[in-house]
């Protein structure tokens, strides 16, 4: 997909005032939604002296392969706020976020996890969209099949599940800018 093409996409949807989603009913089915949270972070009293080893929460226990196809672990963002971005390479709405995804990631990197999992589309046009919306600072997994839609509950795109430091599901929706900034500035407060 080419930048004009992406850009005429973004307009359009702006102009359809469709800003509140790309609903698809082509999006994978969606099972039991992941449970807020089974495990709770080390004690928050314990200050930042302490060096107790992060719980991983049950919602950050999945893998994935990313764009490239190497191996992706999401214990690894246990113990920090994350925003799991549910994104598809066609959809205008998903392309007009991505500005704020990357300036998120800018602001608040090493206090705030980001990770795109794109499905709905195939792995070239992941990769143009990526490319194209410059958000390739972001990890981004290629969840062509819906595996990982279907973990979380997503019937959409474009759909964020943002957790807090513990790993407990505080928002899984569709969230405008600044729904979303608010939202991070709190968690990461």
């Amino acid at each position: 997909m080419t930048v004009p093409r992406i850009r005429a996409l973004i307009a359009a949807t702006v102009a359809a005032g469709a800003l509140a989603g790309c609903g698809s009913a082509a999006a994978p089915a969606a099972q039991a939604p992941l449970p807020v949270a089974e495990t709770a972070a080390a004690s928050a009293s314990a200050g930042p002296a302490a060096a107790a080893p992060v719980v991983v929460p049950a919602s950050l226990k999945f893998t994935g392969k990313t764009l490239d196809g190497e191996s992706f672990d999401a214990a690894t963002m246990a113990g920090k706020p994350t925003i799991l971005w549910f994104w598809a390479p066609w959809c205008a709405t998903c392309a007009s976020e991505a500005q704020s995804i990357s300036d998120l990631r800018d602001e608040y990197a090493g206090r705030l996890n980001i990770l795109g999992i794109a499905g709905l589309g195939n792995n070239k046009d992941m990769h143009e969209f990526v490319s194209d919306l410059e958000v390739g600072t972001v990890p981004h997994l290629d969840d062509e099949p819906g595996r990982l839609w279907k973990k979380f509950g997503i019937t959409e795109q474009s759909t964020y599940v943002i957790l807090d430091r513990a790993g407990k599901v505080v928002v899984r929706s569709y969230l405008d800018d600044l729904q979303l900034t608010t939202k991070v500035k709190s968690l990461v407060a």
